[in-house]
């Protein structure tokens, strides 16, 4: 029996891993050990781990990583404690193959602390490009840690390919959390009123604002200015709270206090995938700087006003409404997006991240690989020379 040793670190990545556990824990030739760290242990972020088991997985291993600060030192000093707390679990139990997800520095300390113990590592939505933030070079440096890439579009192959990988290492699979659509029976209007006490009549817009870490310092003034567009906006809101990232506290705060300010808003900490989905169905838009705008909310038709650098480099659908951080550009876009001749020209839009058979795609190639020293010793694949009359200089 081969184990997959699964590592999550938030809610960022769990919903997206969500038809992946499933499909592993369904295999008979296949072992899940899943590592959970990061935010799902921290109170501050609603203790997601406590969801992990609620939906019947087991936790093979807890590794605490976060500081309290969001500071750049404190950031550094997590991934840190993220490499020591990996390593020592790895130490205790080594799983057969590890399968990783995205560019937080989460993510990345697990596949570090992998290096030096030869496992090798799986890694999904590799090849992507967020100009904005870290999390962009995290990414590329996680591809060059990994051994077996699964890709969102032809697109992301082409880019892992560029970084030196070998053709056969990379596979286009599609976003796996799309696969939750063909499973999942979405909540009613009632049902999430009911469970999350959120008004959803009118429909709300729905926000979801992280910190630009390559932009940090301007933190304050950039959910100032989404803020000011939402108020001037004036329709319902339902914002869902940043992750741990540089300048993060900055923002939720600053969402709290414009809860507190404006009795048509509303906070939740973590809505978790199935109320979240719910929740896309039924918003007449969204706002901010989440990824999940542009993977997830197409298969929705989901008007979507993506704001600043956050996301800049991504594959996009024609749902996407691109402005800058300045409260005039927001306000311009969410008019955009509310009006219904808009989401009305989305209902035939294809999803450019596939149709919703990603799981199946991965948990083959886990299944399929042959471990030995040809995955483990990577050769880096040269691209064609440039012409000495096509160089630069």
């Amino acid at each position: 029996m081969r184990t997959i040793g699964v590592v999550t670190v938030g809610r960022s990545d769990y919903g997206v891993y969500l038809p992946v556990l499933r499909r592993i824990q369904a295999e008979p030739d296949l072992r899940l050990h899943l590592l959970a760290a990061g935010m799902h242990l921290s109170p501050r972020f609603g203790l997601t781990v406590q969801a992990i088991e609620r939906d019947g997985f087991a936790i093979g291993e807890k590794i605490e990583m976060l500081v309290a600060s969001d500071s750049p030192e404190g950031i550094a000093k997590s991934v840190g404690l993220g490499i020591l707390g990996f390593a020592q679990a790895y130490g205790r139990f080594r799983p057969d193959l590890l399968l990783t997800l995205g560019d937080r520095f989460e993510m990345y300390s697990a596949v570090v602390a992998a290096l030096p113990f030869k496992i090798p590592v799986a890694h999904v939505h590799g090849g992507e490009i967020t100009r904005g933030a870290i999390d962009d070079s995290l990414r590329h440096s996680i591809t060059k840690l990994s051994h077996l890439h699964f890709v969102a579009t032809q697109e992301y192959a082409r880019r892992v390919a560029q970084l030196g990988e070998e053709p056969w290492r990379i596979t286009v699979s599609g976003a796996p959390s799309l696969d939750n659509l063909q499973t999942l029976k979405l909540l009613s209007s009632q049902e999430i009123e009911a469970a999350y006490g959120l008004r959803l009549d009118p429909p709300p817009l729905l926000a979801t604002f992280h910190p630009v870490t390559l932009e940090y310092e301007q933190a304050g003034w950039q959910i100032g200015e989404f803020l000011s567009a939402l108020e001037a906006a004036a329709i319902p809101v339902v914002f869902t709270m940043p992750n741990a990232d540089t300048g993060g506290s900055i923002i939720r705060n600053r969402i709290s206090e414009y809860v507190r300010a404006h009795p048509s808003a509303r906070s939740v900490e973590n809505l978790g995938t199935h109320a979240y989905f719910s929740l896309m169905a039924q918003a007449v838009a969204m706002a901010g700087n989440s990824s999940s705008g542009l993977i997830e909310a197409p298969s929705f038709g989901l008007p979507v006003v993506n704001i600043g650098a956050r996301q800049a480099g991504r594959v996009r659908g024609a749902n996407v409404i691109d402005v800058e951080h300045d409260r005039a550009s927001i306000l311009s876009g969410i008019k955009k997006a509310i009006q219904p001749t808009f989401r009305a020209g989305l209902r035939q839009m294809q999803n450019p991240y596939g149709s919703g058979n990603a799981a199946e795609i991965i948990v083959e190639g886990l299944k399929t690989a042959t471990l030995d020293d040809r995955l483990i010793i990577k050769k880096f694949c040269d691209v064609p020379a440039v012409p000495e009359r096509h160089r630069g200089g």
